[in-house]
């Protein structure tokens, strides 16, 4: 762009606010980025929750259907660099976190090919292991074969060499996908050509599953051959059909052997036709590496850091792995209704979307840079949505996974479509979407876009319930937000097409996170079946072999508290405004790596992506600068465990582009960018019509992490946002950097928020209060002003009868926080029988109201109702709600009602007389024995014992009873497993069966049967009254009554 003396001028003034020395030469852009990059980069252990990153370093051309790369043995998605043998170089792969892909690895060996090839692996050394753009090579020392690869977006070429001398072997293993196969078959024909299919899938245990077709040619003839289906080997055989298919051929003393193998998700022709001509090894390798030469170069950078150059241009080739071309060269494709259909000319079918994963940082960077592809992209998940009936989540080859929790594609198209990509059906594409975000397919065991949403339309959220369930735990929380962020996400395409109706109604959809914060703590939580936040405080470390917090995917309250991108400012207001923000995401990277279970920054994972530029919303975007400088370089490097956590088909390598570029995309939706400081003096970003956008940086470095000033287009920007229109028009960003932060700079500006249709205030009020007769307790009721300007709330209760509530009836909120809170005191009459009542609380202010609810627990002084903690049954459905065992299992409510035992029932065992606990859902209904003593008042009775069970095998004990006349005794408290006493299911320790449920509520569906025992009575002698009951100490034995008689 041309580029005036005067602006020249009036950039030089603000850069000049910089320690830079203005004539310092310059360092020249790269000329040649694929020099830069190392495929090693990232195939090893990026942290020690998720330890594999996943990388691979095989040969593929951009977004190719072809990866053709080594398999070491038990890496679940293909290659681990601290590895030592490899199974086979396979045709595709992805940085996934469940196995997949692996498809047909093809192995060379030396001498007899053993009674199970299909096992076989061969030991290799990073010894003459070589990786660059299009192409690999390694040598297996036991053998001394020595394998090259190169492949081009459908082909793959491999050239074995083999020693002199030896009886040279190459095994196809057609059935060796890396998730294993449901079916497998291969033909050989003639001397030189081998065929087959493979049928794989389940991604992460979902039900998708895909067909790859392929075929092998060779330049020279094998001499014998064989098959085998996983059993046995068949000598001479020229076909296989079995699971764990595979052929041998065997090439005598060949030397060098090569083998041209392409691929189709068609058929066997189409995989023929696919296939690349001629034998030439080093043109196609450079063909590749000229592909990956031009898709590099849309982003030339000027450093002097080698080893930040090579971290750079591998970050950026991973981000352009995926996803993957999924037609054949013919244009034809299988669809979603697995027909086969073909693209219009000049068009690309694409598959294979990690959509939470790519559409916070990758989405943005494919649209803008390559809108074309991204337009194919977009066109591909529309065609889908048209094939299949509904957007597709997750999707795989030709298939719906589901995988993940949110609609994450549909923010993903959104961004594709707000950097760049235009030519694909929009107004179809909408039309999906809405669908997707307003129905759901309830035919039993159809794929489901978003499961539970009438449950989410009309709460505004999604309960914390089995409907919410994901790979790890219930996800309400998660999915909550996430769908917010979809819907907002839908508003800003449907206006941006023109659908002005649609816009509205989603971008107030888009608000719903506030329906999940919890002004009591200050945190988003998950909300329950009834309404209700969890009890205690919002973060609360997961049990140990847990991953995440419960509500929340692969995280925890911490963590996603921070996940409102689209309304960040509305979340600052909501936390008590910019110091009390800044105060918490100071706490938050002190530690920047942790994992799910940690309340800090997991920079190896999805959901946190973004936090960094927080600061920028709260007038401290220094500290925005320096907290993603830790990162990009404590946490990566260009070195093959250089990433933190899994690449997941570039989603970690394109956080890392940004980060080195200086710019963030953080609202998704919307072409907004954010800026932080570039490790780069210089970056250009060629963008369509010959436009780029210039970064410039002079003096940028490790240390010089700090803005100083800004110019855009010669004219000063102090702000950290940028306009919409550059990520389209491009243009000229001069930064002035320093090794002090400049704590004023931009301090008084924030991004973007998108505020329409937050509401005035947020609400809650306490669960739970317990209450003797005759006495008194306190519930807190919590406001935060939000989108409104109340200065305070009126508080209404409607209390049932024997219940009275008294106090302030007003929250006063702080002009400056937001926050409010007050105590109202709720009283049981004298005489108020024992149980469980619910008294309503209403918050009102600015024309909007807030409903909640207290439930009073009205239990005597020392009553076991008092001492309940535990709860340990659920309502079919909601068995999360309840948590019996630690492990996340539950008595079914109804079961046990079938069972004789419904709420409040009256109940009978052994003589004596006992009362069901009524505790409404997920509130407590048990007692965990830690040594309280239960008073009985001087009640007489004959007999005494308990009714309960134990967890985690049988485990006996005793409790301390004593009388009103200063004597004691001591009572049985033992109780058999609730669901396999002495391990069958015949009650032991002299224990009464009183009921036996058909089934529990566990994890995932209901599980086997479970019992309430009454334990061995304590016959009383005659005229003895118990005054207390002392519980031993035991966490697996679980007090639901007592019976007495």
């Amino acid at each position: 762009m041309r580029y005036s003396v005067v602006a020249a001028l009036a950039t030089a003034a603000v850069v000049g606010a910089g320690t830079v020395a203005a004539a310092a030469p310059q360092t020249p852009l790269v000329s040649d980025p694929a020099a830069y990059v190392d495929p090693l980069v990232g195939t090893g252990r990026g942290g020690s929750s998720v330890g594999e990153i996943n990388n691979f370093p095989g040969p593929a051309a951009p977004f190719g259907m072809m990866q053709f790369s080594p398999d070491t043995d038990g890496s679940y998605a293909g290659y681990q660099y601290h590895s030592d043998k490899i199974r086979g170089f396979s045709l595709d792969h992805a940085s996934v976190g469940c196995n997949a892909f692996g498809d047909v690895p093809i192995l060379p060996v030396t001498g007899d090919v053993g009674a199970n090839p299909w096992d076989r692996v061969e030991r290799f050394t990073h010894d003459g292991e070589q990786a660059e753009p299009g192409y690999y090579a390694v040598t297996f020392p036991d053998s001394g074969v020595r394998t090259e690869l190169t492949a081009t977006t459908r082909t793959g070429m491999a050239a074995f060499a083999f020693p002199a001398g030896q009886n040279a072997q190459v095994l196809v293993k057609g059935g060796a996908s890396l998730a294993g196969n449901s079916a497998a078959g291969l033909r050989i024909t003639g001397d030189r050509e081998v065929s087959g299919q493979a049928t794989t899938g389940h991604f992460c245990g979902k039900p998708n599953k895909y067909t790859v077709y392929y075929d092998i040619a060779f330049d020279r003839p094998f001499t014998a051959h064989g098959t085998w289906d996983g059993k046995t080997v068949q000598p001479g055989s020229d076909q296989a059909d079995a699971p764990k298919a595979g052929a041998y051929l065997t090439f005598g003393d060949a030397g060098v052997v090569h083998a041209k193998v392409s691929m189709s998700y068609v058929d066997v022709q189409g995989a023929k036709k696919n296939m690349a001509p001629g034998w030439d090894f080093a043109a196609m390798r450079e063909h590749t590496k000229d592909a990956w030469r031009d898709a590099l170069g849309r982003i030339r950078v000027a450093g002097k850091d080698s080893a930040q150059l090579k971290t750079f241009y591998t970050a950026l080739y991973h981000g352009l792995m995926h996803p993957n071309t999924f037609n054949d060269a013919d244009g034809r494709y299988l669809g979603f209704d697995n027909r086969i259909r073909t693209l219009p000319p000049g068009r690309s079918q694409y598959a294979n979307f990690s959509d939470w994963d790519t559409y916070r940082s990758l989405a943005p960077l494919h649209g803008m840079l390559f809108p074309k592809e991204a337009s194919d992209m977009a066109q591909s998940l529309t065609n889908d949505a048209v094939q299949g009936g509904w957007w597709p989540r997750w999707p795989m080859a030709n298939g719906y996974t589901g995988q993940m929790t949110g609609d994450s594609s549909v923010a993903l198209l959104s961004s594709l479509y707000a950097f760049g990509a235009r030519d694909f059906d929009v107004k179809t594409a909408l039309k999906y979407l809405v669908k997707g975000a307003t129905s759901v397919d309830e035919t039993p065991g159809a794929y489901q876009e978003r499961r539970g949403i009438a449950d989410y339309l009309a709460r505004g959220y999604l309960p914390n319930n089995d409907a919410s369930r994901g790979d790890h735990a219930r996800v309400g929380a998660s999915i909550t937000l996430e769908w917010a962020i979809d819907d907002f996400a839908i508003a800003q395409f449907a206006g941006a097409i023109g659908e002005r109706g649609v816009a509205r109604d989603f971008a107030k959809r888009g608000q719903n996170w506030q329906h999940l914060f919890n002004p009591a703590t200050g945190y988003l939580q998950p909300r329950g079946q009834d309404g209700r936040f969890p009890d205690g405080p919002a973060y609360q470390p997961p049990a140990p072999g847990t991953f995440g917090q419960d509500g929340f995917d692969e995280g925890n309250a911490a963590q996603y508290t921070w996940l409102v991108p689209q309304d960040t400012a509305g979340l600052v207001t909501a936390m008590g405004g910019p110091a009390a923000v800044s105060a918490r995401l100071d706490t938050f990277f002190q530690k920047l790596n942790v994992g799910p279970n940690e309340p800090y920054m997991w920079a190896g994972n999805e959901p946190d992506f973004g936090v960094p530029w927080l600061y920028n919303h709260v007038g401290q975007p220094w500290k925005t600068q320096e907290v993603v400088r830790r990162i990009a370089t404590t946490l990566f490097s260009a070195t093959p465990d250089g990433e933190p956590g899994n690449d997941d088909l570039g989603a970690q390598s394109s956080w890392y582009v940004w980060a080195a570029l200086g710019l963030y995309p953080p609202t998704p939706g919307t072409p907004d960018l954010t800026v932080h400081s570039p490790l780069f003096e210089r970056a250009v970003l060629t963008l369509p019509g010959g436009r780029t956008l210039d970064i410039r940086a002079p003096g940028a470095s490790t240390t010089t992490q700090y803005v100083h000033g800004l110019a855009l287009n010669g004219h000063r920007w102090d702000r950290t946002s940028l306009p919409q229109s550059l990520a389209r028009d491009g243009g000229r960003l001069d930064f002035a950097l320093s090794a002090q932060p400049d704590r004023n700079w931009a301090a008084t500006t924030q991004p973007p928020s998108y505020r329409d249709g937050e509401e005035p205030f947020v609400g809650s009020a306490a669960n739970q209060v317990t209450v003797e007769p005759g006495g008194s307790g306190t519930v807190a009721v919590n406001g935060q002003r939000l989108g409104g300007h109340p200065r305070s709330l009126t508080v209404s209760t409607s209390a049932p009868a024997g219940i009275t509530v008294s106090g302030p009836r007003s929250v006063r909120l702080d002009s400056r926080t937001g926050g409010g809170k007050t105590e109202l005191t709720v009283t049981a009459a004298a005489g108020t029988p024992a149980g469980y009542y619910e008294v309503p609380v209403t918050l009102r202010g600015a024309g909007h109201s807030v409903s909640s609810s207290a439930i009073v627990v009205v239990a005597p002084k020392g009553s076991l109702a008092g001492a309940f903690g535990n709860a340990g049954i659920s309502d079919d459905g909601d068995g999360g709600s309840a948590n019996f065992d630690g492990a996340g299992n539950s008595y079914s409510r109804k079961a046990l009602a079938d069972a004789g035992l419904a709420p409040g029932s009256t109940g009978h065992a052994a003589g004596t007389t006992f009362v069901w606990p009524a505790a409404p859902s997920g509130r407590p209904d048990n007692a965990v024995p830690s040594g309280q003593k239960l008073d009985l008042g001087g009640t007489p009775a004959g007999r005494l014992l308990f009714v309960g069970s134990a967890t985690n095998g049988d485990h006996r004990a005793t409790a301390a009873v004593a009388f009103t006349d200063g004597t004691t005794a001591t009572a049985d408290l033992s109780f058999g497993d609730w669901v396999l006493p002495g391990g069958k299911t015949e009650p032991v320790f002299g224990n009464t069966l009183v009921a036996r449920a058909a089934y529990r509520n566990q994890p995932g569906g209901q599980g086997s049967g479970a019992s309430v025992y009454a334990t061995s009575p304590l016959e009383i002698p005659a005229g003895k009254k118990i005054a207390t009951v002392t519980l031993p100490v035991d966490p697996d034995l679980h007090v639901f009554a007592l019976g007495l008689g």
